[in-house]
């Protein structure tokens, strides 16, 4: 059957509207819902004199962490081999190759917290109650696993020009997609302009520099009391800056807040952390669990590891679900038990000096490394049951299972805060100066 001229002309016109079509809906509507703030756009701020802070995926000092190469080898000394920080924290870490180490922990970690206004139980007979009384009570991944999807960037100024550019800023994003017709325009713009993986993240910025007192004024920024496990600190509450979804992704119910630690108002850390006498300064904390430093050796998780039956939701266990600071390589398993006292060493042509660790107790683990620190899944079992199982080791946390050393920096110079840093880089080779016993002391 031969096609007529009409119909020929019909089907060039179509092929053309449907090209037209294709233009119009590749080009025009992602211009258009940029102007109308729908597609979600990077920071530009963030790439103009700034540069981010800490190592590409692709860099990580992580890649071999499977590998029986961190085995301990004659001659060859135990070693630094990742450092980590959280500058939100629960939320994702951000690696380094070296970082400046502070009373408090490493530069820039646990800054933030998300914490939850809950009621606070009272007697029927108090006067209290009825009152309706609240706390607010920091959240984990412990009870919102999705914290550990958050993801968390921090850039700082290139120059010393801080005066113009800032101190730098704490970005973090989460997966959230609007709801109704702006949802569905945002995600159709997202897979035509970033790819069919492109996923639309809502993304909040934070100042890394402790607000001042005109900032706080003016945002309407309050100082309210924040519960850290059993310690209660005075912090800067910016609930204010907090988007409505981020409980929303996270599954909280109750009233949802941010929490910047004032560097004048740190936790005291007691417990199992050398005294100030001995110290020569008071040890202190931010929003860290309890110390202001965490080790892990990669072979004690291997050996753990060993023990556990990986399925489907744990095919590995990745060494990063227990949020160390500080990973080390080359020491036997476990071994990190009986060190009171350890020192990093620089390279030997170096000028820079060593740095002294009080090591000041074990780690105490709750269920917090069953979370992926990727995707946010949960593991129902492990490796909270394996640590409970096979490393019921410290008389003074009984049943409970640690992996992990909680450590305190010391200094010299401790008559002078200001000057109360060291440094720590990634290949520093690790010294023990003094083994002893640990007893675990809870709060």
């Amino acid at each position: 059957m031969e096609l007529s001229s009409s119909d020929g002309s019909q089907t060039t016109s179509c092929l053309l509207l449907l090209t037209l079509f294709v233009i119009i809906f590749s080009f025009l509507v992602p211009v258009t819902l940029k102007r109308l703030s729908i597609l979600p756009q990077p920071n530009d701020r963030f790439r103009i004199r700034h540069k981010k802070l800490g190592l590409e995926p692709s860099q990580t000092n992580l890649k071999s962490q499977f590998s029986p190469e961190h085995q301990p080898t004659s001659g060859k000394p135990v070693a630094l081999q990742s450092l980590w920080i959280y500058p939100v924290k629960s939320c994702q870490g951000i690696e380094l190759a070296s970082s400046r180490v502070l009373s408090y922990g490493l530069e820039f970690d646990r800054l933030y917290t998300f914490a939850q206004l809950k009621s606070v139980p009272t007697r029927l007979d108090s006067q209290d109650h009825g009152n309706g009384q609240h706390k607010w009570e920091f959240i984990t991944q412990r009870q919102y696993p999705l914290l550990g999807s958050v993801e968390v960037e921090l850039w700082r100024p290139e120059t010393t020009e801080s005066e113009t550019q800032g101190d730098g800023y704490i970005l973090f994003r989460f997966p959230w997609r609007d709801p109704g017709l702006k949802g569905v325009l945002s995600w159709v713009t997202a897979k035509l302009t970033g790819g069919w993986k492109k996923q639309l993240k809502k993304e909040v910025i934070l100042p890394v520099v402790f607000p001042s007192d005109e900032e706080i004024k003016m945002k309407g920024y309050t100082y309210e009391n924040c519960n850290i496990w059993k310690d209660t600190v005075t912090a800067l509450n910016m609930e204010r800056d907090l988007p409505p979804e981020l409980a929303l992704y996270l599954g909280v119910r109750n009233r949802l807040a941010l929490f910047r630690i004032d560097p004048d108002r740190l936790r005291e850390v007691h417990r199992c952390a050398p005294t100030k006498d001995v110290a020569g300064y008071q040890p202190v904390t931010g929003f860290q669990d309890t110390y202001p430093l965490h080790l892990m050796n990669i072979n004690s998780v291997q050996d753990l590891a060993s023990k556990i039956k990986m399925d489907n939701n744990l095919p590995c266990l990745d060494i990063q679900r227990f949020r160390a600071n500080i990973i080390i390589t080359g020491a036997a398993a476990y071994e990190e038990d009986t060190w009171k006292l350890i020192l990093f060493r620089p390279a030997a042509n170096s000028n820079m000096k060593a740095s002294t660790y009080h090591v000041s107790c074990r780690t105490v683990r709750c269920k917090q490394p069953n979370v992926d620190q990727i995707t946010g899944a949960k593991h129902p079992l492990e490796p909270f049951k394996a640590m409970r199982t096979h490393r019921n080791v410290d008389e003074g946390a009984p049943l409970k299972g640690c992996m992990g050393m909680e450590m305190t920096p010391l200094f010299s110079g401790t008559d002078t805060p200001a000057i109360m840093e060291t440094i720590l880089i990634v290949g520093m080779s690790l010294e023990v100066i003094e083994r002893g016993l640990h007893w675990y002391i809870d709060s």
